[in-house]
């Protein structure tokens, strides 16, 4: 018998190594919804607005997105693109505020969180702007501000209803109290629209709805309308819970909690929402 190595003794043989393969992404056909947990047909899916087919939970849209499917196809251009955030507080948490937003900004390719134009919804004119909530879960600091004053401005001095949407988590912490100025701007904006010219300001609630933006221009509509089961309020329930040490009322800070408490004047399904907002323009809205 041989001395050598037996066969099941033997290390396997290595596989020689090749070019490296990179892994691509490609389309994503499926989308899970985070309410039902349903999978669902991404085409079938944008087609319905991004509203789940089985269980009618409204999925997040982007700015553009939004805007589009409320003014007539082709009359949306947009304003101010230009305008980009600083950093004068040279402010830093676990990393420097000028570099989220320089990575933001590369991720999204966008310069900020709200997009604002002028546009058409069934023939009316109207100045329409909407938050991402992509960028930076959609907060608000001086630039957001800016933008949406000056939406605001531009419905004064054109005499055209203005329609603001929002997604945001308040206030942007990073630029302390320029971000909180914006509240108070863009509400003294509002009131010279309604003051001067009498002309309608929407305002459409969408998840989230919260913080400084809730607390200032999202809630002094002339009609306010929220989408479906959006989380409107200044603070979240749960901080709400350890600061009164009460446990809060089921639904606490829903549309449906704020339609039946009279602090909103409509709950509309998205494939609804356009419908809605053009019969409040057409009752609303003061010829130029």
């Amino acid at each position: 018998m041989s001395d050598g190595p037996r066969w099941f003794e033997q290390a396997p043989p290595q596989p020689k190594p090749g070019p490296r393969v990179q892994k691509t992404d490609g389309p994503q056909l499926w989308a899970k919804c985070p309410n039902c947990k349903a999978l669902l047909y991404k085409e079938d899916l944008d087609g319905n607005l991004r509203v789940c087919g089985r269980c009618g939970h409204h999925l997040r849209l982007s700015a553009v997105e939004r805007i589009e499917s409320l003014v007539d196809p082709g009359s949306y251009v947009r304003h101010d693109v230009g305008i980009r955030p600083q950093d004068p507080l040279q402010f830093v948490d676990s990393a420097p505020y000028g570099k989220r937003l320089k990575a933001t900004q590369d991720k999204t390719g966008e310069p900020d969180a709200y997009h604002a134009g002028s546009a058409t919804i069934d023939g009316i004119p109207v100045q329409i702007g909407s938050f991402d909530f992509g960028f930076m879960g959609g907060s608000m600091g001086s630039v957001v501000g800016e933008l949406i004053t000056r939406q605001i401005e531009r419905g004064i001095e054109l005499r055209q209803p203005v329609i603001i949407i929002s997604a945001s988590g308040g206030a942007r912490m990073q630029e302390g109290v320029l971000s909180l100025m914006q509240m108070a701007k863009t509400s003294a904006a509002l009131a010279r629209l309604r003051d001067e010219v009498h002309q309608p300001y929407i305002s459409v609630l969408t998840h989230p709805t919260t913080g400084g933006v809730a607390a200032s221009f999202s809630m002094l509509g002339d009609v306010i309308l929220a989408e479906p089961e959006a989380l409107i309020g200044f603070a979240g329930p749960r901080v709400i819970e350890q600061t009164i040490g009460e446990t809060l009322p089921e639904g606490f800070q829903t549309s449906e909690y704020l339609l039946d408490h009279g602090m909103v004047d409509r709950i509309v399904p998205r494939s609804e929402l356009r419908a809605t907002i053009s019969r409040c323009l057409s009752l609303l809205a003061r010829p130029a």
